[in-house]
């Protein structure tokens, strides 16, 4: 397996990663308003963001070591 495979792999887990927690998060915000109470959203929606920004990190990470992952040894 060649350098560029494994950066290739390795972008690729992390973009699925990301979109993963991004799924997660779209469960959250489906069943938010099933248990929101009053005085507790914006708990909820600070989590949401802070799972949605690390998402999208692991996803722009991914893709910049899949396909600009530096030379080539």
């Amino acid at each position: 397996m060649s350098v560029a495979d494994d950066k290739r792999e390795s972008g690729t887990s992390l973009m699925f990663m990301g979109i993963t927690l991004w799924v997660a998060d779209l469960l959250v915000i489906f069943f938010l308003p099933a248990g929101i109470r009053l005085g507790s959203q914006r708990t909820f929606v600070g989590i949401i963001a802070v799972v949605g920004l690390f998402g999208l990190i692991l996803l722009l990470g991914g893709y910049a070591r899949r396909y600009y992952g530096g030379p080539e040894e």
